[in-house]
């Protein structure tokens, strides 16, 4: 026979066997969150903004007629704050990328995942724009629950085609938007204001983004978070018992129980109120501890706060806290592994820094051509052949003209005038012409200089290969 304490621990460990979103047939359950409100729904509201304004503005933004942000993926050219990167930059943006993730990996580890909560733009399209239009067409969760278990009446009908017709067009914006941020604004009206035919490769695309959209917005929601996201499922290894996380006070709040007036309380604070869950936008019950599908949006923390002021207990019986601040009663600590993830991401930030300040306009590498040594010419002279790569990475084509500038000598390109395209690589042969009569040594040292116009924009040192001299 089971003893009480051993039944309540099955009971209580019984989440562990199940999805808050999953009936226990299998089936979709739907999740109709309560309208949150308080201090950190409120601060999440404003930070959002900010980061909406930042999504749809960034795109608008243009110096001297170029994009400010751009990520062309498929083209492999990458605009930011005004510098344009592109395969040749590759090492930059790869450190680039390593620094994101270290530096992901290092919030998560110190404050858990306050990223999912607070910047993931699934979490603010679908609780700060789509969530709250459902709350202004349909009420809050009791009304969404009972409208959709209602025949469909004139009024339902109307409310519900509505807000699916203001959910596509949002869909729509935001799939012209991620767009811009692909193509630019300006291919982007192209696609938008001329003949389908012209441009049906990006008509089909924003198609198929406006359609995931509104799938993933209207129906698939928190499945995202919990099904698909892999940052989600990383923090099983990434959590440590000194991480922050969103956390439930367990050694203040329990043994849990209902408040009764005129009674004097032995139970903890904790009065078994769920108002925590019925906020939970992933139907979840944070007093079971951290849970995959806890996204650190801090709805519990509002309402929890919201019962304890009418309950005259303090704050903070669901808060920012880790498990041994708890258990221990303690503040939050520094860590060994907090100091060693800081220390890998500084170091990698300084060389970031480092790359992105030193790096060039014009990239130029000159070599003797592979093969070959000197050449006899006419006029007892003698020529080396070399090879110029010229990377540029501006967005304005630059003519350049090379001079030969410790010696006397010629210069001879072979070919075309020299252009370094927008973004570009270009390669240039020319010969470098000497007078034998010159030569002293084998190895004579040279410096070209690289114009542009009047502008000498770099100074190459080169060697220059000649005949053995003959002793007299």
């Amino acid at each position: 026979m089971q003893t009480q304490s051993t039944l309540t621990n099955t009971e209580t460990d019984s989440f562990r066997d199940h999805l808050g979103i999953i009936t226990d047939d299998g089936k979709r359950k739907n999740i109709y969150p309560k309208k949150p409100k308080g201090r950190f729904y409120n601060a999440r509201t404003i930070f959002s903004l900010v980061l909406l304004a930042f999504l749809f503005g960034m795109p608008l933004i243009k110096i001297d007629g170029h994009p400010f942000m751009m990520l062309n993926i498929v083209d492999r050219k990458f605009i930011l704050f005004g510098q344009v990167f592109g395969t040749h930059d590759f090492f930059i943006l790869a450190l680039g990328f390593i620094t994101l993730v270290v530096s992901i990996i290092l919030f998560t580890a110190i404050f858990g995942r306050v990223f999912c909560g607070w910047a993931c733009p699934q979490t603010i399209f679908l609780e700060m724009v789509f969530r709250k239009i459902e709350f202004l067409f349909e009420g809050d969760y009791i009304k969404q629950k009972n409208l959709n278990a209602a025949p469909w009446t004139a009024s339902k009908i109307f409310k519900k085609m509505t807000k699916w017709g203001i959910f596509f067009g949002l869909s729509v914006l935001i799939a012209n938007t991620f767009l811009a941020w692909i193509i630019g604004t300006d291919e982007l009206v192209k696609i938008v204001t001329e003949p389908v035919q012209m441009h049906l490769g990006g008509f089909i695309a924003m198609l198929i983004f406006s359609g995931v959209f509104y799938f993933v917005f209207v129906y698939f929601r928190e499945y995202a978070c919990i099904y698909v996201c892999p940052y989600g499922r990383l923090q099983g290894v990434l959590l440590d018992k000194n991480s922050t996380v969103i956390a439930y006070d367990y050694v203040r709040g329990e043994p849990r129980g209902k408040i009764h007036k005129g009674e004097e309380r032995t139970n903890g604070d904790c009065i078994d109120c769920k108002e925590c869950m019925a906020v939970c936008p992933t139907a979840i019950d944070i007093r079971n501890g951290t849970q995959l599908e806890c996204v650190n949006c801090t709805a519990c923390i509002d309402s929890c706060d919201s019962i304890m002021d009418k309950i005259g207990k303090p704050r903070g019986l669901i808060r920012f806290a880790s498990e041994n601040n708890i258990r221990n009663k303690t503040k939050f600590r520094v860590t060994a592994r907090v100091v060693a993830y800081s220390a890998v991401l500084v170091i990698l930030m300084g060389v970031l820094t480092y790359l992105v300040s030193t790096r060039k306009p014009i990239d130029v590498t000159i070599l003797r051509a592979p093969g070959m040594i000197f050449q006899e010419q006419p006029d007892n002279k003698i020529s080396n052949l070399y090879t110029m790569k010229l990377t540029n990475k501006t967005f304005n084509e630059v003519p350049v003209t090379l001079k030969l500038e410790n010696r006397e000598g010629e210069l001879k390109v072979i070919g075309n005038d020299i252009k370094a395209g927008s973004n570009d690589v270009s390669e240039t042969k020319f010969l470098v012409l000497l007078p034998k009569s010159s030569l002293t040594t084998m190895n004579i040292p040279l410096e070209i200089g690289l114009y542009s116009g009047e502008n000498r924009f770099e100074l190459v040192k080169i060697n220059f290969l000649g005949p053995a001299p003959q002793i007299n």
